[in-house]
């Protein structure tokens, strides 16, 4: 499946909303102005996503995971490689860098981080659909990009497509890239689909 134009721009502009109150949350609690930009957003089979992901994530990754439900469900994850994660750990803190492993300290900014923006993204989706969505706890995992595809998909016959968004984080002077990737069924990704077409109608933008 590929989105057309039209709907890369509009869920464009609904993640940039998401990210812009994550970013606010961030900037409050770290003191630092935060800015998050969507540059690109794709969307996936999901027996490409790991081939997709290989292409600009080093093997070892940092992933904050988090399961959404209602009538839009799914995974969400925010993916940074080890050396990104750090690097970020580093910039919202002001502490100096670790040697990895990423240490404990580092494991819950990048969890607060993830739960930050998986809430914003995904509550922003709820908002347009005008529906509930519910979210587990955020659960982070320090592993292979390998085997953090394989956990995702182990048992969940039912999702089919990932949508992957290129995120970049800027703080004092410096970016840190980043990979939000949503995970749904055919049947939530339609939905997404037909609420963000008719959200652009309501505002007037189609």
């Amino acid at each position: 499946m590929e989105l057309t134009q039209t709907q890369q721009d509009a869920l464009i502009e609904l993640l940039n909303i998401g990210f812009g109150r994550a970013a606010s949350s961030l900037s409050q609690l770290t003191g630092h102005r935060v800015l998050l930009e969507v540059p690109q957003v794709s969307v996936h089979p999901i027996d490409e996503l790991n081939k997709a992901l290989q292409a600009v994530l080093t093997d070892e990754v940092a992933s904050v995971h988090q399961i959404f439900s209602g009538p839009v469900g799914g995974d969400a994850l925010l993916i940074l490689d080890y050396h990104a994660a750090g690097m970020l750990k580093e910039l919202l803190t002001s502490e100096p860098p670790l040697p990895l492993p990423l240490d404990a300290s580092a494991r819950e900014v990048l969890t607060e981080v993830g739960n930050i923006l998986l809430n914003a993204c995904l509550g922003t989706f709820g908002n347009i659909l005008k529906v509930q969505v519910s979210f587990s706890v955020p659960r982070l995992n320090l592993d292979t990009l390998h085997e953090v595809m394989r956990s995702l998909l182990v048992n969940r016959e039912g999702l089919r497509y990932a949508l992957v968004v290129h995120a970049g984080f800027k703080l004092r002077d410096a970016e840190v890239k980043g990979y939000l990737v949503i995970v749904l069924s055919v049947a939530s990704l339609d939905r997404l689909i037909r609420a963000v077409e008719e959200w652009e109608h309501r505002e007037g933008r189609a």
